[in-house]
């Protein structure tokens, strides 16, 4: 893949992706060091809550027996060293505090035993709010987070256990601890394992992503070089699409690949369609320009005889003729196809029209010895419709007809109608059109008979308008055939 792919559609899916993914790991990193940190500040609170129940009951113990008052100092020094090995085992403070809330026994007493005096510089500055104490008064334990009121410079685990002997509150154990202390330490171990996983994921997902957006966005590069070769005029190319891995339920990228698929298939069509046409045109103009070249040419150097003159500027006239109505069915198809022709609506006699059309064919008729039937039982059938149209209508077919029509063959005519719609029927002996063909035989530029044998002179566009202008009529057409018998065309027009 060269690096303008890469910074095109595909570099964009991979990146937002990456960057989705990314966004999801940074997300789930910062809630896992949430929970984590919430987790383990709530360890640390039981923790300390449990030790300093332990303290409290042995401080109960001691105060309940008669150490306090046969070993004196030497009970306060027992009881201020388990508060030193407590404090020094989950590097806390533990402290006992009497029924005011003054502290009174303390881890530091110990750092110089024999001057004991009852006083401490470092505990004697706490004070314990009143509302703390009265919940102690309680019976209640007391478990926060915070710098109680002030008396600590930064946030600890606080928890508070009322010391009560003989039913009376005598004073309370104190327990804290730093809300940071060990959790930095903790959460790096924490984020390098999160980390570890991380990369390792974000490697397998890179690779992931790459090959799945790769393959994503596969048929819309086939598209784009598909596009490239339509522009240049090859519509050959087509987007691959597995039927094996096809789903039920196709995707928006399957259903575009089709719909691309189909779409190029119908220009390749139109494209064959066009070459067609271009070279039935051609010729359809190389022809008669020619006649007419060659007789004037004559006429005016003297080839041709004087009293022949007139034979051939007939020929010359009626190739003039097929000339004009081949420049009038291809600007009426253009206007058509613009939507920019313009109904002019007018009552007349549908059958007084094929009467009229038929007789423009009178010599061909009459050369072909074709048989005309039906002509003398059609009726006046009016109708309100553009006469000119119609009137294109009805010539196309009739040259069809006879066109098509074997010598000594027939053509059979009906005009009908109710006080909705009229119905004509043009209907021709001969070879018939095979029924893989009737479809296609309304499309632009589409001849029965590749090698003209038959439609020598056609350039593909007279049934195509014939359906085109019933339809603008609000009307339709259909051919009846059967393969070495007859052709039948059959159109309805509303009345109105």
């Amino acid at each position: 893949m060269n690096n303008r792919k890469l910074s095109g559609l595909f570099r964009k899916y991979l990146v937002s992706t990456m960057s989705i993914i990314l966004a999801s790991f940074a997300f789930v990193g910062v809630a896992l060091m949430l929970m984590v940190s919430a987790v383990w500040m709530n360890e640390k609170l039981d923790l300390l809550e449990e030790n300093t129940k332990s303290i409290t009951m042995n401080t109960e113990q001691m105060l309940e027996s008669s150490y306090m008052s046969t070993m004196g100092r030497g009970t306060v020094l027992m009881l201020c060293n388990s508060l030193y090995q407590a404090s020094e085992m989950l590097e806390a403070d533990f402290f006992v505090v009497n029924e005011s809330g003054e502290p009174v026994f303390c881890k530091h007493i110990l750092k110089d035993a024999g001057q004991y005096d009852g006083q401490c510089i470092v505990h004697d500055s706490y004070t314990i709010p009143g509302d703390i104490v009265d919940i102690l008064r309680n019976g209640e334990t007391y478990r926060t987070t915070g710098k109680m009121e002030g008396t600590f410079a930064a946030n600890n685990f606080i928890v508070g256990c009322p010391i009560i002997v003989g039913g009376e509150f005598r004073g309370a154990v104190f327990g804290t601890m730093p809300t940071m202390q060990g959790l930095a330490k903790y959460v790096a171990v924490i984020i390098r394992l999160f980390a570890y996983a991380a990369i390792f994921s974000m490697i397998a997902d890179l690779i992931i992503v790459y090959i799945s957006v790769y393959r994503t966005t596969k048929p819309l590069r086939q598209m784009t070089k598909a596009a490239k070769q339509y522009a240049n005029g090859d519509f050959s190319q087509r987007i691959y699409i597995n039927e094996k891995t096809r789903s039920k339920y196709p995707t928006e990228i399957e259903e575009l690949a089709t719909a691309f698929n189909s779409m190029a298939q119908d220009l390749s069509a139109l494209e064959m369609s066009r070459r067609s046409f271009v070279s039935n045109v051609s010729h359809e103009l190389k022809t008669p320009m020619t006649t007419i070249g060659g007789f004037i040419d004559g006429i005016l150097d003297g080839t041709i005889d004087g009293q022949d003159e007139k034979k051939y500027l007939q020929i010359v006239s009626d190739e003039v003729k097929r000339l004009s109505r081949l420049v009038t069915a291809m600007l009426n198809m253009s206007r058509l196809e613009a939507g920019k022709m313009e109904l002019k609506p007018a009552e007349f006699d549908i059958s007084e029209m094929l009467f009229t059309t038929i007789l423009s064919f009178e010599q061909i008729i009459e050369k072909k010895q074709i048989e005309i039937l039906g002509l003398d039982t059609m009726a006046e059938n009016l109708i309100v419709a553009d006469k000119d149209l119609i009137n294109q209508v009805i010539y196309n077919l009739v040259d069809n007809a006879v066109k098509f029509t074997p010598d000594g063959g027939y053509i059979a005519f009906e005009s009908k109608g109710d006080p909705e719609k009229v119905i004509v029927k043009i209907k021709n002996s001969g070879r018939g059109i095979p029924e893989n063909e009737r479809e296609n035989i309304f499309e632009r530029f589409y001849k029965t008979d590749k090698s003209r044998s038959y439609d020598s002179k056609s350039a593909g566009v007279g049934l195509y308008l014939v359906k085109t202008i019933v339809e603008i009529h609000g009307g339709y057409v259909v051919c009846r055939s059967e393969e070495g018998k007859y052709t039948e065309f059959i159109f309805t027009l509303p009345k109105m």
